[in-house]
This record gives structure tokens, sequence and C-alpha cells, in this order.
């Protein structure tokens, strides 16, 4: 089978077609080319993924990856990271063993065919030219050969002629030979280059043409073989990372069996744990003796005069808990303003405050402030009042749960021993280099340390004192995490005090509290009869606060925050809680109560309400 034999006269046919096969390549080609390409962008998309749902450094998220099923997502994120380079293997891999390769291979293909095609019409142009000799020389023969006729016709024609002299005889017998010999000549020439293109002609059918289609076929068969080798490694590029991608699924597979769903459920109770004792029974109140409510034997003034360890809720509570009492009634005790008041407007004059930015202390605090000190039960319970106003968290963490607060103790105290070590290391460092300064001098000056290794010494003794402080925190917050069987229990609706004195010391600690919320000189036999009474008072009767005076708005207020009431400027208000240090006055207009700034209304105070 050979396309020289059975092909000799389809010349522009094969040209057509193996321009075709060239086509079909570059088509080839590009195909591989986009599936790169859909390669790499798959990848992309694929670590953009990933990053979009990494923890951020710094983060709160990064405090959730403890968890087990937090960490297994995080593997799968990182395997996905790892499947996505594999696509960008096969894209790499396709364009330098397919793509790349390929192309090189059309360019001398292309050469190749070119050079073919030429040689195939440079033999065509040279049987044509002989064709062209042969009818040439084949057309001269039969011209001489008719004249030569002719002129013999003539010859004879004159010598049968009796009036024709005989010179004109002889003149038409030369002319006869000259044209005899003329196609004689023509006849051997036309005979000659008869052969000569038989010749070429048969050498052009059966050795030149079959030896160029034959090299035509065997170009077209490599390009095909080279296609279909190229369509095997496209295959094989995407066998080979199927290996590293089923690992990739596997380590997917072994981070979802590593969830524990139990270590989840304890890191849930490290982290919320708060410390405290859920709250104790209730205790039954009789009604059907028609007597006044009567302190118990576990009352605030009982528990005080007999040296027992406990404060409770006395008295009656209408048979109720405290989150049940009237959802306004609840708020107000509750809400107060999240943020510092702001200031009046830029118009107002110094003289226009008659209220300064401290007002009187009071005897006694509202309900909502001792009912947050009870209701938190941490020895520095200003700092939930501070918290609760807008103020920033306390340095020594007394805003959390005692469980919470020392673990952030903790923490704090573990960062900032590796603080400490990591100074000390580089202090042994310095003076290693010291030493070997002092030992030889050339290589540096041992006075040029002394400066860094003071330095040094300084924050590292800075340290230790800022470890000490929040060591002795720790201590102070262990000390107050009884175990679990000795721990104060809550009843009536209120914790117990784990001892007599601590009320003294959140008195202390409210006294030295940095955002100057409010200052507690009372006793401990006074702060508590006037918690029993304060409770009593807000509970048992559902009655509005008294109002304790009027005041005027300066200027316009409108409350968007929680806790706090518009006012218009001019209007004329009740007021029923004074201001306690904190920039916020307390008022009620009809049934509607809430927080103004105090430097936004003018204060004018029943003397006679304010003593009773």
């Amino acid at each position: 089978m050979s396309w020289g034999i059975e092909l000799w006269d389809q010349f522009d046919n094969l040209e057509k077609h193996t321009q075709w096969g060239i086509d079909i390549l570059e088509k080839y080609i590009k195909f591989v080319k986009e599936r790169t390409e859909i390669e790499l962008s798959y990848a992309k998309q694929l670590r953009n993924l990933a990053k979009k749902y990494q923890p951020k450094k710094n983060s709160k998220e990064e405090e959730e990856y403890r968890y087990t099923a937090c960490k297994a997502f995080l593997s799968t994120l990182n395997e996905m990271n790892d499947y996505a380079g594999q696509h960008e293997v096969i894209s790499e891999n396709m364009t330098s063993h397919i793509t790349v390769e390929l192309a090189r291979y059309v360019q001398e293909l292309k050469q190749e065919r070119k050079s073919y095609f030429h040689d195939g019409r440079k033999a065509q142009q040279h049987i044509e030219i002989c064709w062209k000799q042969l009818e040439s020389s084949k057309r001269r023969f039969e011209r001489d050969c008719k004249e030569a006729d002719r002129a013999q016709q003539y010859f004879e024609k004159m010598d049968a002629d009796i009036n024709v002299t005989k010179a004109d005889v002889e003149k038409a017998r030369q002319q006869a030979q000259v044209r005899h010999q003329m196609a004689e000549d023509s006849r051997a020439d036309y005979s000659s280059i008869l052969q000569k293109f038989n010749h070429e002609q048969h050498e052009y059918y059966h050795t030149h043409i079959p030896n160029i289609f034959q090299k035509i076929q065997e170009m077209e068969e490599r390009r095909i073989l080279r296609i279909g080798e190229s369509m095997k490694t496209y295959a094989e590029v995407d066998r080979q990372v199927i290996p590293i991608i089923g690992k990739c699924l596997d380590e997917i597979v072994k981070a979802a069996e590593s969830i524990d769903q139990k270590n989840d459920s304890q890191l849930v109770i490290e982290a919320y744990k708060s410390g405290f004792e859920p709250p104790g029974d209730i205790e039954f109140e009789d009604y059907t003796q028609p007597i006044k409510r009567t302190v118990s034997d576990n009352s605030l003034s009982n528990s005080r005069g007999e040296g027992k360890p406990e404060l409770k809720f006395g008295g009656k509570s209408k048979g109720k808990l405290w989150p049940f009492i009237k959802k306004n009634k609840l708020m107000s005790l509750l809400t107060s303003p999240h943020q510092p008041p702001p200031p009046p407007p830029a118009s107002a004059l110094p003289t226009a405050v008659p209220n300064g930015p401290q007002s009187p202390k009071q005897q006694k605090e509202p309900l909502s402030h001792r009912f947050n000190e009870f209701m938190t039960s941490k020895p520095k319970i200003h700092c939930f009042r501070s918290l609760k106003r807008g103020g920033a968290a306390p340095e020594d963490f007394s805003n959390l749960p005692p469980e919470q607060r020392r673990k952030k103790l903790q923490q704090k105290v573990d960062e900032l021993n590796k603080e400490i070590q990591k100074e000390m290391d580089q202090r042994d460092a310095i003076t290693k280099m010291k030493d070997v300064y002092l030992k030889n001098p050339q290589m540096g000056d041992p006075a040029s340390l002394d400066h860094k290794l003071t330095e040094v010494s300084q924050n590292i003794e800075k340290l230790r004192l800022e470890a000490q402080k929040f060591e002795a925190w720790l201590a102070e917050v262990e000390g107050r995490l009884p175990a679990r069987g000795d721990q104060a229990r809550r009843q009536s609706g209120m914790y117990e005090a784990q001892n007599p004195t601590t009320v003294n010391n959140c008195a202390q600690d409210r006294e030295s509290s940095p955002d100057g919320s409010y200052t507690e000189e009372q006793s401990q036999e006074s702060e508590v009869k006037v918690l029993a009474t304060d409770f009593d008072d807000e509970f048992d009767d559902e009655e509005p606060l008294p109002a304790i005076g009027t005041c005027k708005a300066l200027y316009t207020f409108e409350g968007q925050n929680e806790g706090t009431i518009s006012v218009v400027e001019g209007e004329t208000l009740y007021v029923i809680e004074e201001d306690k240090g904190d920039g916020w006055t307390r008022i009620r207009r009809n049934e509607e109560e809430g927080y103004v700034p105090t430097s936004y209304v003018e204060v004018y105070l029943d003397k006679n309400a304010k003593d009773s």
C-alpha cells in the first residue's frame, strides 16, 4: 500500500489532506491549552476558597480551632490546597509535555510538508516543460514534412512542364531536396525529444512522484502516531496525580474520623465554666399566718449578727422569682446607657449647665446597682458596672466569672514567663558576645554592648514585676474558688456570700474603682441593711420610684441607645435618680423612664423628698 502507486494522479488532494491533518493537530493543541487554563483557574479558585475560610490571625476564630471539628475543617482546607496543587501540576505537565512539544512538532511538520510538495511541484514543472518541447518538435516536424511534400510536388510539376527552362527545373529540384532534408532533421529531433520525454515521464510517474508521495505518507503517519502518543500522555498526566489526590482525600477522611465530640464538649465546659454553684431551693413562705413578714434565720440581718457566711434575700417575694417580674420593671432596673454621655451642643455656655460633672454622693445606691452586684458575685463588682456604662475591661479581668478569670490570668502569666525567658536568652547571648569581644578586641568594642545589656535587664525586671502582679491576682482567684461541695449556695433568688468579709472587700474595691463610677464608705452592717431595704422596697411593691425633684431640658436629646429617653428643649420632667458620677440622670415622663445626660438638663431637687 503506497500513495505513490495508488494515488499517483492525486497530487492536489494529497496536498489538501495533509493540510487538514496539520489543522487537526493544531486543533488538538488548542484543546490541551484550554484544558491547562481550566486546570489553573480551578486550582486558583480552590486556593482562594481555602484561603477564604482560613481562620484570621489574632482573631476570635483562632480560639474556635481548639475544637476537633474545627481542626478537622482546617485540615480539610489544607488538603484542598494540596488538591489544588495537583491540578497545577496537571496544567504544567500538559503544557510542557504536550502543548510545547506539539507546537514545535507542528512547525517542523509544516517545513517538511512544504519541502515535499515543493519537490513535487518541481517535478511537475519539469515534466510539463518536456511535454511542451515534445509538442513543439512534433509541430515543427509536421510543418517541415508538409513543406517538403509541397516542394516535391512543385518540382514534379516544373519537371513535367516543357515550357519551363532547365534552370527553373533545377532550382525547383534543389528546393525540394532542401525541404526533404529539413523534414528529416525535424523527424530526427522529434524522435529524440520523444524518447527523452518518455524517459522523463516514466521517471516522473514511477520514481519521482512515488518517492515524494511515499515521504508524504510517512510524514502523515508520523503525525497520526504523534497525536496518538500525545493523547496517551494527556491521560498519563492525569493518572500520575490520582494517587496524590487520593492521599488528599484520605487525609480529609482521616481528619473527619479524628473528630471527638466528647473532647469538644469538654472544651466548651472549660471555655464557659463560671465557677458558680446553681441556686438552692427556695424556701416556702406561709401566707396563712396573719403576721407581718419577719426575717428568717437565714436572712441578711441574722447572718451578720450570728456570724454566718450567708447573705440571702429576706422577706416575701410574692411567690415569684426575680426573672418573672414585669418586663418594663426589670428593664428599668437593669437598663442604663452603655457609653459615656455626649457633650452638650457647641453653642452651650458654661453658665448654662448648673449641674457639675460630679453630683453629691447619696447614702444608698439604686436597686439596679445592688442587683448587678449580687448577680455577678465578683470581688470587684464595680467592673461590671463600668462595663455596663461603657468602660474598658479591667487589667485583672475582674469582669469575668471566677473560672474564666483564672484561665485568663493563667494565660497572661504564661505569656509573661515566655517573654521573660526570651529576654533572658537575649541577655545571655549579649553576655557571651561581650566575653568574645573582651578576649578578642579586634572583633568589637565590649563597651558598645553595655547599653543593650542594661536595656535588656530593665525589660526583664519590668516583666518580672508584671508577672508577679498577675501571679498575685491568680493566687487570689484560686483561693476564692472553693471545692465543689464547699461553694456557697444561692437561695431565695440570690447567691450567698462566701465569708462575712466579702461585702467589705467589694465595697473597698468599689472605692478604688478606676472609672470613678461611685464610692461607698458604709460599714458592712449598714450596707446589708440598705440592701435588704432596697430589695424589699423594689420587689414587694411594683409602684414606680418616687420623684426626688424636677428638671428642665436645656437642649434637645434623642435617646437612641438602650436605656435612654428622648427630651425636647424646655421640657419639664421628674427626676427619680440623681447622677452617680457617670454623667447620666434618670428621669420619668408619665410612665416612661430612662437616662439623659446630666449636662443636658437643669435639676431642681426636692430636699424633703431626698432626705426621706
